[in-house]
């Protein structure tokens, strides 16, 4: 299970990827350690090559895997960077073969710092631009990924795969009965009053977890109030979801109706509509 005490936007049944996909993260991220094969560090992208493929004058770039803060490279399959992310966009808005934006997507969300600057920077940025963003589900955005694909000017979901979760966890761990049996007792000594909150030798205690509780509403309610500004919903009705996933061709039905997505589609058909699109406004 995902151990955190961060507030995180992950869909419940991809915790344990999410989980091991930290560990991963962690482990590359040792000095010394080599790159992911196919990934490029951000700093070695240069005017001889693009930071993403262009197929018929929309740049396609990848939301995939984990979603977190700082990745500082673009390529892999197993986790996504909103800092490499803005840089891809960032390229794509002022390249001038580019026409639209594809957001490749398939992510069941990730962590929540960063997440919703990036896509009040993504709306800003199209704008600015003058180029459509199309978020392409290949199969789920959940979660963080889809409060990323609501910055896109439209959503396509394949009927096997879903869209939601527009919520926030935090996870404590209390550990002191293990320790307890290992003959282990642990002595705390700080400094600040809150300075070891949410430590995981004891039990939480009820003012931290009233704290916490507050975080998780208030980045909910955040979260809320992005999509509906993005989709032109209410606020209200989006809080109504209740973080549900609408997955498989009922859910992705329901998701379409309540206007979280505008069309199931395969990603192949739905990437041949932003074609057209963009040939027939252009």
């Amino acid at each position: 299970m995902l151990k955190t005490m961060q507030p995180v936007l992950v869909a419940p049944a991809w915790a344990e990827t999410a989980a091991a996909r930290l560990v991963r993260l962690t482990e590359a991220n040792r000095a010394g350690a080599e790159l992911p094969a196919g990934c490029t560090r951000l700093g070695e992208v240069n005017g001889t090559r693009r930071p993403y493929e262009v197929d018929q004058g929309v740049a396609v770039l990848s939301v995939a895997g984990l979603l977190v803060p700082k990745l500082g490279y673009i390529g892999g399959s197993w986790a996504t960077g909103y800092d490499g992310l803005r840089f891809q966009l960032a390229h794509a808005f002022a390249d001038p073969d580019v026409r639209a934006v594809c957001l490749d997507i398939d992510s069941g969300g990730g962590i929540a710092q960063g997440c919703f600057d990036l896509v009040d920077w993504i709306v800003a940025a199209k704008k600015a631009a003058g180029k459509p963003v199309g978020a392409i589900c290949s199969e789920e955005a959940y979660s963080a990924a889809y409060a990323i694909a609501c910055a896109a000017d439209s959503i396509a979901v394949p009927r096997t795969g879903g869209v939601g979760s527009i919520g926030v966890w935090l996870m404590h761990w209390d550990q002191s009965r293990l320790l307890e049996e290992a003959g282990l007792t642990p002595t705390i000594i700080q400094s600040g009053a809150h300075k070891t909150d949410g430590h995981p030798y004891a039990a939480l205690p009820e003012a931290v977890r009233a704290d916490w509780q507050g975080q998780v509403d208030a980045l909910r309610q955040l979260f809320a109030e992005t999509v509906a500004r993005a989709r032109g919903l209410d606020v209200a009705a989006v809080l109504a979801t209740e973080a549900r996933c609408f997955e498989g061709p009922d859910g992705t039905a329901e998701a379409v109706r309540l206007g979280l997505a505008d069309a199931v589609l395969p990603p192949d058909q739905a990437f041949s509509a932003l074609v057209d699109h963009v040939r027939d406004t252009q």
